[in-house]
């Protein structure tokens, strides 16, 4: 598995703005950040933002840099048009396309994708076998009858050869199961931004090469990305709290459970959940433990993310930087990106649209 160096830092994009505005700044940020040395520029996806379009928007403003979906949900789209998605991000890119795949929760998945929550892992497996296959349409028909997917295609005309032969595929997890997929049939994992040094060491890294041993694989050029969540303030504590209220977020979801075991944080765990019962945001980050916030995200003055960023690269092949993804608003999302682009660049970065838009402590 490829440790540090070989595949450097990211950063995912947060922009506000409406209409081709928003898009615009995003491309804006891409170009800074590849000029900044930035291996690698991220999009996300959510009920309402697509993680493939704004894609196209960083591949034509960039030239150098890989451009990847941290995560695009693989059961939300069909296998074939996410291929068709991926070829043309891809050949527009040439060839600096990772295309990043999760199915999310169990509630997700039925909730907001109309799919069955059933079997996650074998779903994301079968779905990277149809996806490797459509990416060599130009060599044959298709054709794949699975426990969810259901494939006949034979071209009915010349199909042109993708830009690259392989396409790679980072696949999301959090617990064993999903982990062992990603082992077995992607390039990469993309571990969740709650990952820690002790998870990966305990849990990842072991299911990982259960995963590859069951196929008989070597994961040498495999990559384990990993995601920090970054806050940044020259009051370190006002930057410590905004992070845990992040954190607390996440700890409400049982597919963190085993994590908050690994470290022994069950208890503080479960008075999260019982200030979130409250509605209490403020208790919810106080009873963030220091150890946690350390141990899963960054939280410091500008002037100390770089260094802080170096004591989180050893563990990953590449390490994706992140605005918290709790409790703030397009705009202070956008401030927040483009803060941790500064922090990490001697050239001067163009700020945010709404510089007075500060970020806010938890409430």
């Amino acid at each position: 598995m490829s440790a540090r160096g070989n595949a450097g830092r990211g950063l995912t994009i947060f922009t506000a703005g409406r209409g081709a505005e928003r898009f615009r700044r995003a491309g804006e940020i891409a170009a800074q950040a590849e000029a900044a040395g930035f291996d690698a520029v991220w999009t996300t996806e959510l009920y309402n933002r697509s993680a493939t379009v704004p894609l196209a928007v960083l591949a034509a403003a960039t030239s150098r840099v890989r451009i990847g979906s941290n995560i695009a949900y693989g059961a939300g789209r069909s296998p074939l048009i996410l291929a068709a998605e991926a070829r043309d991000l891809d050949e527009l890119s040439e060839g600096r396309l990772v295309l990043g795949l999760g199915n999310g929760t169990r509630g997700m998945l039925e909730n907001w994708l109309s799919v069955s929550g059933e079997a996650p892992a074998a779903r994301m497996t079968e779905l990277v076998e149809v996806l490797r296959a459509l990416w060599l349409l130009h060599e044959g028909p298709v054709h794949h009858d699975g426990r969810f997917y259901r494939l006949h295609l034979a071209p009915t005309a010349e199909t042109p050869a993708p830009f690259r032969e392989r396409l790679p595929i980072w696949t999301a997890g959090v617990n064993a199961g999903m982990v062992r997929v990603a082992g077995r049939v992607a390039d990469g994992l993309v571990a969740h931004p709650m990952t820690t040094t002790a998870y990966l060491d305990e849990v990842v890294r072991p299911e990982l090469a259960r995963g590859a041993a069951e196929v008989g694989r070597d994961l040498d050029a495999f990559t384990v990305m990993g995601i920090r969540m970054c806050a940044l303030d020259d009051d370190e504590e006002a930057a410590r709290r905004r992070l845990a209220f992040a954190i607390a977020q996440y700890v409400l979801a049982r597919p963190y459970d085993r994590l908050m075991a690994v470290h022994g944080w069950t208890g503080h765990q479960e008075r999260i959940r019982a200030a979130a019962r409250e509605r209490d945001g403020a208790a919810m980050a106080a009873a963030v433990p220091d150890d946690m916030i350390d141990a899963i995200g960054i939280a410091c003055r500008p002037a100390d993310l770089d260094a802080r960023v170096a004591a989180h690269e050893a563990d990953f092949g590449h390490l994706d930087l992140v605005a918290p993804a709790w409790g703030l608003s397009p705009e202070e999302s956008e401030a927040a990106t483009r803060e941790i682009l500064a922090a990490l660049t001697t050239e001067p970065v163009t700020p945010a649209a709404h510089p007075e838009d500060a970020c806010p402590s938890p409430s």
